[in-house]
């Protein structure tokens, strides 16, 4: 079992203090296990087993429980009057009106709640109004570069890159031996994203259109996208579908967290840009699982795999615009901002032409403040510094925290 010390280290904090412990994330991420590894750690940490709840809503065994009000009773009879309960629903969405059980157990003293879901609507506006300051949110995510590593102690770091990208970074995929059995996973997984996260969730019932809007954001990422090149793309191709149907689609997507969506900042003008965003995958072995696995365009898959750990350290991430000139991403956080130039190689035709290099510094020279600013690459390069500007190996970085 992969230890998820980032995520462990959140609930650990949050331990027996009156707020609602929110996991969401993709189907298969680790949400149960990281409920697993938590339970072993109060085992081990003075708790009896008598005092914890654990309920798999997608487990058979709990299918009597079929509404909010069934949920709250079952739990309600198991407390213990004179301890500390802590209770685990895993996947908590599948039950109607579950927040009216949450919001109940919520008010008892001697409940430590813990949900997780796999569908962003878990944290819809009726239920964050309904618990407005009474939960935090752990988004998880699939294994980053550097839990990767730990399984893959002897792979070197070019090696551990394919292998990651490849086969995607699903916990689970570690524990498969062959191509053909992370395929099966994948192929799994995959159709219960489109049938039981966005088909049966948003009453879509052409699945076929749907699969292909997801392999058109897949076959995108990192590029600039919008509906209506979507719409005209597939209706070059015979496939005639309406904006608004591939709206819900998309919002399908990224609801399931199958896909994110990032939109543009204007870094001169300090302004979120209404027009123009990007998708990326969560996933990317289902990625190339569906699009074929000798795929090229590595330097948009490398900029995919920057955002997700952007995103895992915390930041709010934007596609950057100065004037004419774009840059990869503008991470926001309490403390500040980063920007950040992707770049698959930096090399040109021949070991003395700069010009790649040129033009990613020079996007970044445009932006004149005291920020840091720095250009990922995957050639094997040691750290320095163009002007301020930091160059740096990508997987130094990815592995840096």
């Amino acid at each position: 079992m992969i230890e998820r010390n980032e995520y462990l280290d959140v609930l650990k904090r949050f331990k027996d203090k009156e707020i609602i412990k929110v996991i969401t994330g993709i189907r298969r991420c680790g949400k149960s296990t990281l409920l697993e590894l938590y339970k072993e750690y109060l085992l081990n940490n003075g708790v009896k087993k008598d005092q914890i709840i654990s309920i798999n809503l997608e487990d058979l065994k709990y299918n009597f429980l079929t509404d909010y009000m069934s949920l709250y009773n079952y739990i309600n009879d198991n407390l213990k009057d004179n301890k500390k309960n802590y209770v685990f629903i895993d996947e908590v969405q599948k039950i109607n009106e579950f927040q009216k059980a949450v919001d109940s157990l919520y008010i008892k003293k001697n409940v430590d709640l813990y949900i997780t879901g796999s569908n962003a609507n878990l944290l819809s506006s009726e239920l964050a109004t309904l618990l407005s300051g009474r939960y935090i949110e752990v988004k998880m995510l699939p294994l980053s570069f550097k839990e990767y590593k730990s399984v893959y102690k002897d792979l070197s770091n070019e090696e551990l890159y394919r292998k990651y990208i490849s086969f995607g970074s699903l916990p689970f995929t570690t524990s498969l031996e062959t191509e053909d059995d992370v395929n099966i996973y994948l192929s799994s997984l995959y159709n219960d994203i489109i049938i039981k996260d966005v088909m049966t969730r948003k009453k879509i019932t052409d699945e076929t259109m749907l699969r292909s809007v997801a392999n058109f954001a897949m076959d995108n990422i990192g590029n600039l996208v919008s509906i209506n090149n979507i719409a005209s793309t597939l209706a070059s191709d015979g496939r005639d579908i309406n904006v608004r149907t591939i709206e819900r689609y998309l919002e399908g997507f990224t609801e399931s967290y199958f896909l994110y969506k990032t939109t543009r900042y204007d870094i001169k003008g300090k302004l979120y840009l209404k027009t123009g965003e990007k998708y990326y995958v969560t996933d990317l072995g289902l990625r190339y699982f569906i699009l074929g696995r000798k795929l090229g365009d590595y330097g948009h898959v490398l900029e995919n795999v920057v955002y997700l750990e952007l995103l895992r350290r915390g930041y709010d991430v934007y596609i950057g615009k100065f004037d004419n000139y774009e840059v990869d991403f503008v991470a926001l956080n309490k403390d500040g901002r980063v920007y950040i130039q992707v770049t698959d190689t930096l090399k040109g035709k021949d070991e003395n032409d700069s010009k790649v290099l040129d033009r990613e510094l020079r996007s970044l020279k445009k932006i004149n403040d005291n920020y840091e600013k720095i250009i990922l690459t995957s050639d094997n390069i040691p750290l320095s510094n163009e002007d301020g500007i930091k160059v740096q190996n990508v997987y130094e970085w990815l592995l840096d925290k």
